[in-house]
């Protein structure tokens, strides 16, 4: 039996691994465990894009994206969200992630630090990240600031807005707090819960980002700015969306 990786269909489906992970978990891909991978039966995946006409060479959006610009995903494709995350978590030295307000991210997190990589990896953990960042979105004290996440690690938030509603929120993180690294018990925590190993965590666990004072600040500083821009480009295109249905409402009354 020809089996894929998860790299295999996030090239194949074009969408982050984080909703791959999401739709093993929940039974909505064909899909068994090897180990603590997950592996994709070739065949049955064929079958399951046949059954949605969604042909793989042709497969260019996500399966869940919502055509008439209701929802956060569609207002903010992930290729643009993942091109302005890299560049300012290059830029910045911090990871970048970008999240509806049920904490579910609309593209890969950019610019990962080595200690989430080794963690996200396993299975499970994709779910507590996006209780974390959902949290995260529903503590609706706006001003970004500091706190730790479930690694221990520093994130901050600024919310997304589309009209007068929060949406989503971006996120900084992956941050080392000053009491870095954190003590062996801390680890041995860590190695229970995620299923790794206490000597490979060790071994990642200074493969985070350091920020002085002033570093923080102005990455605090920096994500109103970021929020604000891509709650322009959110409204913007559901402006457009609007618009065409609009268009599209008028063209089938004069053609029937």
């Amino acid at each position: 039996m020809s089996m894929l990786t998860t790299k295999d269909l996030q090239q194949l489906l074009q969408v982050d691994r984080s909703t791959i992970y999401r739709m093993a978990e929940a039974g909505q891909l064909p899909a068994m465990k090897v180990g603590r991978q997950w592996r994709f039966p070739a065949d049955r995946i064929d079958r399951w894009l046949e059954d949605r006409n969604m042909h793989p060479a042709t497969t260019t959006r996500r399966p869940d994206l919502d055509l008439n610009g209701n929802s956060l995903s569609a207002l903010l494709p992930s290729n643009y969200i993942t091109s302005l995350g890299d560049l300012i978590g290059e830029m910045h030295g911090v990871m970048v992630v970008v999240t509806d307000m049920e904490g579910e991210p609309l593209a890969e997190p950019s610019n990962q630090c080595g200690l989430f990589k080794l963690v996200n990896e396993q299975p499970g953990a994709v779910r507590q990240c996006v209780a974390v960042w959902r949290d995260l979105a529903q503590d609706l004290d706006l001003a970004p600031r500091f706190a730790p996440s479930h690694l221990g690690l520093l994130c901050a938030r600024s919310y997304l807005r589309v009209g007068s509603e929060l949406r989503g929120i971006i996120l900084a993180g992956g941050i080392a707090p000053s009491h870095w690294p954190p003590p062996a018990q801390e680890i041995e925590r860590m190695s229970t819960e995620f299923g790794i190993d206490a000597s490979l965590i060790s071994g990642h666990v200074d493969e985070v980002f350091h920020l002085n004072l002033e570093a923080e600040q102005r990455v605090l500083a920096l994500l109103p700015r970021l929020a604000r821009f891509l709650s322009e480009v959110a409204n913007e295109r559901k402006q457009l969306f609007s618009k065409l249905d609009a268009i599209a409402a008028l063209a089938g009354v004069t053609t029937s």
